[in-house]
């Protein structure tokens, strides 16, 4: 596929979503806001594609909303209205994509990542991060906005209420979340040198897309669906995903792998 903004490829039941705005340390305008929805639904809809990997081009990950862009929306009197119509037509759209797709998503964050290209780096399910990353998660407060692109949700969750208020606010360009406290404050799973990053980012990829990618899917759903539910929804959730596991093909090929003492070959179905 060709896009404007992004490359899109695909490798072995991997897909790679790269933000290909260099020149603007890849700052999400509305095209590229846009591409990226439409890769991520492509990517679910390609039976062969079993992960996906989405990293930056360039020295940053993504420094965020590109704010030339918006400074042209917000010139009316209609600011409200363009701001929060461009969050629910564009960022709200591509992080619900990226949460509810049923494949694994890893996030290689190879350089700074800002504002909503932060938010976009936690939307992932797993983050491998450069040691020559760093997250600025006070992009927003800094220009007199709130957190958006699910930062609000994520951020929390991720690190708690209180150190999600502090990054929030004070984790600014000069007082940067460096890699090794990111990987501290649990925001990735591992840090690696800055020219590992892509090799590592595949290998864990290419190991996901060897899993039985439904029981993946599936979990993440139930995962998903956790911190809304009481125990006893997430135990009936459980029985009825269970239900839709054990159709697999992988579920049978991974009882007789077990009872044949042999490895298992799945096929994501």
């Amino acid at each position: 596929m060709t896009f404007e903004t992004i490359l899109y490829s695909t490798d072995d039941g991997v897909a790679t979503i790269t933000l290909n705005r260099p020149d603007r340390y890849n700052a999400f305008n509305e095209t590229m806001i846009q591409e990226n929805i439409e890769a991520v639904k492509t990517a679910g809809r390609d039976e062969a594609v079993r992960a996906l990997v989405l990293t930056g081009a360039g020295k940053a990950f993504s420094s965020g909303q590109d704010l030339h862009e918006m400074q042209a929306l917000t010139q009316g009197t209609e600011a409200a209205s363009v701001i929060s119509d461009h969050l629910r037509s564009g960022y709200n759209v591509l992080v619900t994509r990226l949460r509810t797709l049923e494949k694994p998503v890893i996030g290689a964050i190879n350089g700074l990542a800002v504002g909503a290209g932060a938010s976009i780096a936690l939307a992932c399910d797993l983050r491998l991060c450069s040691d020559q990353a760093a997250f600025v998660l006070a992009g927003f407060v800094n220009i007199g906005l709130i957190p958006d692109g699910g930062g609000t949700f994520m951020l929390p969750r991720l690190v708690g209420q209180a150190r999600a208020f502090e990054l929030a606010i004070l984790a600014d360009s000069h007082h940067p979340v460096s890699a090794q406290q990111a990987l501290a404050l649990g925001l990735v799973s591992k840090v690696v040198p800055a020219d590992e990053l892509a090799g590592e980012s595949h290998a864990l990829a290419h190991r996901l897309a060897q899993l039985p990618t439904r029981a993946i899917g599936l979990t993440k759903r139930a995962l998903n669906r956790s911190w809304d539910n009481t125990l006893a929804e997430s135990l009936e959730l459980e029985a009825q995903l269970q239900g839709v596991a054990g159709t697999t093909h992988d579920f049978k090929e991974g009882i007789a792998a077990f009872l044949e003492k042999r490895q298992p070959q799945f096929r994501g179905s």
